[in-house]
């Protein structure tokens, strides 16, 4: 189904090269960059699944941290980053989504981007993790591997493993799944990631 384009406040279509710029002025470090890459198409493999639109839900991906660089805390991240894209003109539904990643913001997660959106954020972030102690990457990766990599509490301490039980649940996708769709959406853009 052909969507019709989502506009800036402008009237100028939403478009990927826009975000990428801003993700590029806001945010210089390459890991997070990558983070962002990740997320992305992670957000675009499920638009694809659910038949929504895949511009703009790469672009919520794209975006979504795209101010934590600068702004690590609770009181400005994700606050800072949606302020910077009410000024830029985009529609409040992305600006919702990008606030709902953070549990903290108060902000629920009621629409399928909102739901997707966090089951995939912190998912992305422990697949590469798992990719890059391997010696083929993602390339050969199983889901299996990865489960087992989930119940060692040791491995990629920082990842909430709660969060990503309760986002593939939230989605209503079983979890071994939901890491094999995240699995698949990563390996299209393995060369981009090192993976």
């Amino acid at each position: 189904m052909k969507q019709a384009p989502v506009l800036l406040e402008n009237g100028e279509p939403l478009t990927r090269d826009h975000a990428l710029q801003l993700l590029h002025q806001h945010t210089e470090g390459e890991s997070l960059r990558k983070h962002a890459y990740a997320v992305e198409s992670c957000m675009r493999w499920y638009a694809r699944h659910f038949d929504e639109d895949e511009t703009v839900w790469g672009i919520v991906g794209l975006l979504h941290d795209f101010d934590y660089e600068k702004h690590q805390t609770e009181e400005e991240h994700p606050y800072v980053g949606v302020e910077i894209l009410a000024e830029e003109g985009y529609p409040e539904f992305i600006r919702r989504a990008i606030l709902s990643h953070a549990d903290y913001t108060g902000v629920g997660r009621e629409s399928l981007l909102e739901k997707t959106l966090f089951a995939v954020d912190e998912l992305a972030g422990f697949v590469i993790a798992c990719a890059l102690v391997r010696p083929n990457g993602i390339g050969d990766m199983k889901v299996k591997s990865v489960t087992k990599k989930l119940k060692q509490s040791s491995f990629a301490a920082a990842v909430n493993r709660d969060d990503i039980r309760s986002g593939a649940e939230d989605l209503g996708i079983e979890l071994r799944t939901h890491i094999g769709n995240v699995i698949e959406a990563l390996r299209e853009i393995r060369e981009t990631l090192d993976l």
